[in-house]
């Protein structure tokens, strides 16, 4: 058994236990312009669609079933437009719990986060 140093061993018991790192984000989309609502499933550093914007998650994490339940990841949406430069729209962490702290700010799309997920999309 190893002994670990007294920093470090109280250190590991005041932190909580990690989030755990899955490979499948799932998104939620809504155009403001149709009013129609879309479920997007994003695999980690694969860029999707969904109307103008482009995400890309970076990271998604879930707490373990034991811990409060939480789901952050981190997106970087850009928005592509016929004839325009892409512009990045957004740069950070989204929480499932609080989607209005730090939220997507665009005239025509809202982007929230719902789960992540450990499997393939669609199956």
């Amino acid at each position: 058994m190893r002994i670990l140093p007294f920093v470090a061993a109280v250190a590991l018991l005041a932190t909580p236990a990690l989030a755990q790192e899955r490979k499948i984000a799932e998104l939620r989309g809504l155009d403001k312009v149709t009013a129609r609502i879309s479920t997007i499933e994003a695999v980690i550093d694969q860029p999707v669609r969904f109307g103008a914007l482009e995400i890309v998650v970076r990271s998604c994490n879930k707490r373990p079933p034991e811990e409060p339940p939480e789901v952050g990841a981190f997106l970087e949406i850009t928005e592509r437009r016929p004839g325009s430069d892409p512009t990045k729209v957004f740069s950070g962490w989204m929480f499932a719990s609080s989607p209005a702290l730090n939220a997507l700010e665009n005239p025509v799309y809202d982007v929230w986060v719902i789960d992540c997920k450990a499997r393939a999309p669609g199956k």
